[in-house]
């Protein structure tokens, strides 16, 4: 498995325009959206702040940042970091700028080249963007290009085995929809980040039951915690990488 990753060039067959047209198209919805599954929509701020070390943090990249909410949790715990929030939809920055108008904000056009110079970066957060991106391994590759020699990323995505479970929900609760994605398996990820030069520090599944109440989803996470590593890990929607560089 490990030696057909190592071939592939991991490309996907859409374009990131297309992407862009889709959280164009869902823009106006999309918080209230997330609104109905809070909780575990945002687990994944909770979950990262305990990772990106940002005691430490001078400048901070979230891309893409969606409705720019990261930016609250990163503030919280970091007030004087600079935050820049990079965002592939126009519709979803006009969204963050409403909700968040003090924000800093910068629009990217493809995840194949950032408009960032080389080593600004101490600190990126990626949540749920790598399983969109055309070009997967060039986007972790220029992740690493702005990144400073002692940064650290923190990545989030959704494995292979979430594909079919998106599809159930979505028929029955709608959503906002994921638009051009293909949930990547955790074997492949590790491979393109060990490929472009990201240092694996920690693998975490999480969010094994994202919906109920609150003491079932909080069930969930007891069991999914105590089997990390496992097969039970991988059936966590949302799988944390933690890195550095070599």
């Amino acid at each position: 498995m490990n030696e057909r990753y190592q071939k592939s060039d991991h490309k996907n067959r859409w374009m990131d325009a297309d992407v862009e047209a889709h959280w164009d198209k869902v823009a106006s919805i999309y918080v209230a959206e997330n609104n109905k599954v809070k909780a575990a929509h945002d687990q994944r701020f909770v979950e990262s702040m305990q990772h990106l070390q940002l005691e430490k943090a001078k400048k901070v990249l979230n891309i893409t940042s969606r409705d720019a909410e990261a930016d609250d949790f990163i503030h919280r715990f970091k007030p004087d970091a600079e935050v820049i929030n990079a965002e592939i939809s126009a519709g979803l920055m006009a969204e963050a700028a409403r909700i968040r108008p003090h924000i800093i904000q910068r629009k990217i056009e493809t995840y194949s080249d950032l408009p960032f110079e080389d080593q600004y970066f101490d600190r990126v957060l990626s949540l749920e963007t790598l399983e969109h991106a055309a070009d997967p391994l060039a986007f972790l590759q220029e992740m690493h290009r702005i990144s400073t020699s002692d940064a650290r990323l923190v990545l989030s995505c959704p494995p292979a085995t979430s594909e079919i479970p998106y599809q159930v929900f979505t028929a029955l609760f709608g959503g906002h929809g994921e638009g051009p994605h293909r949930f990547l398996p955790s074997k492949e990820v590790k491979v393109m980040l060990k490929k472009v030069g990201w240092k694996l520090l920690l693998h975490k599944g999480t969010v094994l039951i994202p919906v109920g109440p609150p003491a079932l989803q909080q069930f969930g996470e007891r069991i999914i915690n105590a089997f990390q590593g496992s097969l039970l890990a991988e059936l966590g929607i949302r799988q944390f990488f933690v890195c550095e560089k070599y």
